[in-house]
């Protein structure tokens, strides 16, 4: 049996759905009066854990689970030691540098020197800064981060953005994108090097189901 890790949040519902079209039903997470965080396919062929987004790739890592689905922002920011083995073509949104829309900031380089960032993306956001060789202390907030120049603990913010309407009702607007994200699968590099629990099938039913949506979207457009 093999154990499949799911995020909490925006990505369960269509994760969800990814796995029930190769055969494997989790939608019990779906019924907001379950309160399990582990549940078993009715095939008896795989369990599914419902933990943190940020903490998918830890279990996938340390071997809990065999694979997961998790964004591209939380593997830039842990750097995790899984196998990325698929893109999903979901839950996209972007990783961008945002400041009070009545700031003279344009670019990451208007910012001074030492001024404050803050952000839950700490790595990433140090990352960038360092690529443009500009000094910045990152300020670490994993509440809302819209408040921190909001309320002048900081110049900027380095934030996900979706739709971008967070931003603006709160007189915030972007300035420098540092990449765009969407789901991910992955697997632990052992398990499926050695296709545990048949791994394999499994990785390459999704990828043959992304495929054939991608396939179907371009011909209709």
């Amino acid at each position: 049996m093999i154990t499949v890790a799911l995020p909490k949040g925006a990505l369960l519902k269509e994760s969800i759905r990814l796995f029930q079209q190769i055969g494997l039903d989790f939608s019990a997470f779906n019924d907001p009066k379950n309160r399990a965080l582990q549940i078993i396919d009715p095939t008896n062929t795989a369990r599914a854990l419902l933990v943190r987004a940020l903490d998918v790739p830890v279990y996938v890592e340390y071997g809990q689970a065999q694979m997961g689905i998790v964004g591209y922002d939380v593997l830039r920011e842990k750097t995790p030691k899984v196998a990325d083995l698929a893109d999903l073509q979901f839950g996209y949104c972007r990783l961008s540098v945002a400041v009070k829309s009545d700031s003279h900031y344009e670019r990451s380089l208007d910012l001074p020197a030492h001024a404050r960032v803050a952000s839950k993306f700490v790595q990433c956001a140090r990352d960038h800064f360092h690529s443009l060789d500009l000094p910045v202390e990152i300020v670490p907030l994993y509440g809302s981060v819209e408040l921190g120049p909001i309320t002048g603990m900081s110049e900027a913010i380095v934030d996900l953005v979706s739709t971008g309407r967070t931003l603006k009702e709160n007189g915030l607007v972007e300035i420098d994108l540092l990449f765009e994200s969407t789901a991910h699968l992955i697997a632990h590099p052992l398990s499926y090097r050695l296709n545990q629990g048949n791994l394999a099938k499994y990785c390459q039913g999704i990828r043959e189901t992304i495929a054939l949506q991608q396939t179907e979207l371009t011909a209709t457009q």
